[in-house]
């Protein structure tokens, strides 16, 4: 087991990419902790996966730092929180532009800060594709994808020998796409598919995958690493 003895915070690891990172771990030897806003869907998956769970908001600073008082010092963190609202550039209001860069950006550097993480330890951080391959209507998704990416980089210098790295996945179809009308989702994953080189689009245990790596291989830190089926090269 790469992770037996370990203690891993997972801050958004009650659905998505986060509960399919914390699963792995698990099942790796880790001790895991798992973080979210909603404390209802937290305890069931808590409970069902047998797992410690701490609500926590990412948007407010006394709930991130009572999350890792809570938690004293851990081996790995990894932060996969966001709520994210977009639109037009010219239209979108301000306030969901705020909110979004609170939530992904500020969520992120507020983890970072607060967790003691041990020396030799990692922080992995979860951006998007759209940092580098924008498209309409996601202006502010890409640029907070692109902060991310850049914290990441700035970070792996200034907390070493902690490790630290982001992952930037391409279209993973999570939860979060529930809330398209389920036709709409299947053609929009089907075409996706189509368009890339493996064929298929991204499911959450793909990125698990690569975070895995991050906690588990020493030499690698303020690496960003796409995992998008092909989308940067088609």
């Amino acid at each position: 087991m790469q992770l037996a003895g370990k203690k891993v915070v997972v801050v958004g690891g009650s659905s998505g990419i986060g509960l399919a990172t914390a699963e792995l771990a698990k099942r790796e030897g880790a001790q895991i902790i798992i973080a979210s806003r909603n404390a209802e869907r937290l305890d069931a998956i808590a409970e069902k996966m047998n797992v410690v769970a701490i609500p926590a908001d990412v948007t407010d600073d006394k709930s991130v730092a009572n999350l890792f008082k809570s938690c004293g010092p851990v081996d790995h963190v990894v932060v996969t929180a966001a709520q994210l609202r977009t639109g037009p550039f010219k239209s979108v209001p301000m306030e969901d532009v705020r909110s979004t860069m609170e939530g992904k950006f500020w969520g992120a550097w507020r983890v970072a800060r607060a967790a003691d993480i041990r020396p030799g330890g990692s922080l992995t951080l979860v951006s998007g594709f759209l940092s580098i391959r924008p498209r309409p209507n996601s202006a502010i998704v890409s640029a907070a994808n692109g902060a991310l990416e850049s914290l990441a980089r700035a970070l792996a210098l200034e907390l070493a020998p902690v490790r630290v790295n982001a992952v930037s996945p391409g279209i993973i179809d999570t939860p979060i796409r529930a809330a398209m009308p389920e036709e709409a989702r299947r053609e929009m994953l089907a075409k996706t598919a189509a368009s890339l080189p493996v064929g298929r689009v991204g499911v959450s245990e793909d990125i698990a995958r690569q975070i895995l790596s991050f906690m588990t291989i020493g030499f690698v830190t303020g690496s960003i690493v796409y995992v998008d089926g092909g989308a940067l090269v088609t």
